[in-house]
């Protein structure tokens, strides 16, 4: 099939669509990981963005459900430089893209997209499989609504709450967005988890008389997170409070500090981070925006910072018991450290 991606500086590439025919638009990002590519695509962050992956292949161990982070992809589309069309264990990523009505591009200059987005920022993207009218695709991206301007997170998130028993300290999890490994890493250490909607209230949160207050990871710009933000204002002083990714963002605001977007994000799975002592880890990362560390109250102090650029990648107020991290310690690529390093560290932590 003919696809073309257009953006809304008016630039475009043609490519072999795979998948189904049809159009969509979200902002254009890219990661770096060279493997976990389902992983990224069923990762609930990615909700209203079209991923790109600068690894040249793309589906070469096929589709494993068991990599899910969540029940299906939410990645508005997928765009590579080749997509591996064998079958080995597992359907095939082009196959599976078919059975699920996504959309694909394939035969994409990944590099020079990737540093174009570097060089200009991220942009938004027009994606149109079954036809290669370039015309059409910028006509589209140029519509589409910039994320800060999106509600993302109430798609996403449980409309139900959620118990997963466990005989250690009662967890209330706000559930942003929050991948399927968050949980299975509160799960090993015994946590008795409630998972909460985005829009629960510190009352319905206050009803199981948590132990701890956990806010998860999740899609767009995390000030449009007003009920999670003034439910941890709540909470604060009175339980231990951690968070992940966006939870980091959603803690910091609760605290009164800023988020700002950044020019084009952090993803991927070799990001490093160094820790206050100066240990530096690999981490796994997705995120495009950042709490402002100058903005951040006094009694807090940062204690991950990104090597690359410098940006705040945790933060902690020992006082008020709040730890949180802008990486994600349980989607460890390779060796466990940050997984054990943070949770086991914040599980130490509890009364």
């Amino acid at each position: 099939m003919k696809a073309v991606l257009g953006l809304e500086n008016g630039d475009f590439v043609v490519g072999e669509g795979f998948g189904v025919e049809g159009m969509l638009a979200g902002e254009l990002v890219f990661t770096t990981q060279m493997t976990g590519y389902m992983e990224a695509l069923t990762d609930p962050s990615y909700h209203g963005q079209i991923l790109m992956f600068t690894f040249p292949l793309i589906g070469i161990y096929g589709v494993d459900r068991q990599n899910f982070q969540s029940k299906r992809i939410w990645a508005r589309g997928c765009v590579v430089q080749e997509v591996c069309t064998s079958r080995i264990h597992h359907p095939s990523l082009e196959e599976f893209f078919g059975d699920e009505s996504l959309l694909g591009i394939s035969g994409v200059d990944t590099r020079r997209l990737t540093i174009a987005i570097r060089e200009q920022g991220t942009v938004r993207a027009a994606l149109i499989v079954g036809s290669d009218d370039h015309e059409a695709a910028v006509s589209c991206a140029r519509r589409a609504p910039p994320i800060s301007e999106r509600d993302l997170i109430p798609e996403v998130s449980t409309r139900e709450r959620i118990h997963i028993a466990g005989r250690g300290k009662r967890f209330a999890v706000i559930d942003l967005g929050i991948k399927r490994h968050m949980i299975e890493s509160l799960k090993e250490r015994g946590a008795d988890i409630h998972i909460f909607p985005h829009d629960a209230s510190h009352d319905e949160v206050a009803s199981i008389e948590p132990e701890v207050l956990f806010v998860s990871n999740g899609p767009g710009d995390p000030r449009r997170a007003k009920h999670a933000i003034a439910c941890v204002e709540h909470f604060i002083g009175e339980l231990p409070i951690f968070g992940v990714c966006m939870g980091n963002q959603i803690a910091a605001l609760a605290l009164g500090a800023e988020t700002r977007k950044m020019k084009f994000g952090h993803r991927g799975t070799n990001q490093p981070v160094r820790y206050i002592d100066g240990h530096i880890f690999i981490t796994t990362q997705n995120h495009g925006f950042v709490v402002d560390h100058e903005t951040l109250p006094e009694g807090c102090r940062i204690t991950y910072s990104n090597v690359n650029d410098g940006t705040l990648e945790g933060f902690e107020e020992r006082d008020l018991n709040i730890s949180c991290v802008q990486f994600h310690p349980e989607a460890h690529g390779g060796p466990r450290d940050t997984d054990i390093h943070y949770f086991d560290e914040i599980f130490r932590r509890l009364p």
